[in-house]
């Protein structure tokens, strides 16, 4: 779970079932997914403009310069029957006969704009919503040009679910349809691109403001974390605790963890604190930046490495890397699996992404998880 250093704490109450502590406004507890009975109501954003219904599979939007981004509303299981009794499903995405949720299509979803390029998005076992969202796009010929986008939404903050989709999405488009070419060398082309991240992190910005209602004080919030691989260079930029990883085959070279996380965790990593008692600590998920109405500082950092090897960009919301953060340790966890599914040729990354989501809540799956994957060859 990530969540702003700076949030406020949510209201003294407690989960009946594991003692854990929920607010009143909550349905599910997110410790241990026992239902709840919420007091007030959740407030809905307030459309400010056209709404455009969330649809997990979409063709990439040209680039649009950057302005107030149109509200995303999440979508219904629409006459879809209960999954648990067969029942009718009410408006409140309820059945009506046996009070089971309806599955989301935002509970589990796939995207795969290319044979080289894929990501899974999941919510994993103990959330009652996926708050994670990925947006990707790809040119056909593999290791061409790919953007991967990540964003995990602030479980604690209200309607995060929507605004990370949202926000992934906005940065997709501007990433997708920003290809400056700089003087042609990698050092000036890694440069442009770096210059594109910001007006992407801009966008998504607003995108995420779009989805948050007016009058709440508890803003939607999330990370980002972004890279674009364009034939040997990769170019990432990330705000808060989302990773961007380069991790060659087996072999081939040390795994790389590009991205640095905007968190209480790397404060005190960078004070000489070891990573693994850093990440475990007090307020080890509290981030230091985040995208949304309520943040200080939305500046993205960047940065780009030249890839010489066959391996795989990753980019991952904590979910996955709560589990396995050393870039070394998902390099030889990515070889493991990777061998596991193939078939004794290059590994597809789809069943590949799926394959890691799946390991992920294997492990408990206390978070939702995104992973996007980019082969290299």
């Amino acid at each position: 779970m990530t969540e702003p250093a700076a949030a406020p704490p949510p209201a003294a109450l407690s989960c009946p079932s594991c003692g854990a502590a929920v607010t009143d406004a909550e349905r599910f507890c997110e410790a241990c997914g026992a239902p709840l009975s919420p007091t007030v109501d959740v407030a809905e954003p307030i459309a400010a403009g056209a709404e455009s219904p969330v649809e997990l599979s979409e063709p990439v939007k040209p680039y649009r310069p950057l302005a107030a981004a149109a509200p995303v509303v999440a979508a219904t299981p629409g006459a879809a029957p209960c999954a648990s009794c067969g029942g009718v499903v009410g408006e409140d995405d309820y059945c009506t006969t046996c009070g089971t949720k309806a599955v989301s299509p935002r509970d589990h979803y796939v995207e795969q704009p290319a044979a080289w390029v894929a990501a899974c998005c999941d919510r994993g076992i103990r959330h009652h919503r996926n708050e994670d969202a990925t947006a990707v796009a790809a040119d056909e010929q593999p290791g061409s040009r790919a953007v991967l986008v990540v964003c995990d939404g602030v479980s604690t903050s209200t309607d995060s679910d929507v605004a990370a989709l949202a926000g992934a999405r906005s940065a997709r488009d501007v990433l997708a349809g920003s290809q400056p070419s700089g003087l042609g060398v990698a050092a000036s082309r890694a440069a442009a691109l770096a210059q594109a991240f910001g007006v992407a992190t801009a966008q998504a910005n607003a995108a995420v403001i779009a989805n948050t209602a007016p009058e709440s004080d508890n803003a939607a919030s999330c990370t980002l974390a972004a890279a674009v691989v364009e034939g040997d260079l990769v170019v990432y930029g990330n705000v808060g605790d989302s990773r961007v990883y380069w991790l060659p085959d087996l072999g081939a070279g040390d795994a790389l963890e590009l991205s640095l996380d905007d968190s209480v965790a790397q404060v005190r990593i960078a004070m000489g604190v070891p990573r693994e008692e850093a990440e475990n600590g007090p307020q080890a998920h509290a981030i230091t930046k985040w995208l949304g109405r309520d943040s200080p500082d939305i500046s993205p950092r960047t940065g780009s490495a030249e890839l010489h090897v066959p391996g795989w960009v990753l980019v991952c919301s904590d979910g996955l890397w709560n589990y396995c953060s050393p870039a070394a340790d998902l390099q030889a966890l990515v070889a493991s699996t990777s061998a596991a599914i193939s078939s004794g040729g290059e590994t597809d990354p789809l069943p590949l992404a799926v394959a890691l989501v799946a390991w992920a809540n294997a492990q408990g799956g206390r978070d939702n998880i995104s992973v996007a994957l980019a082969r290299h060859a």
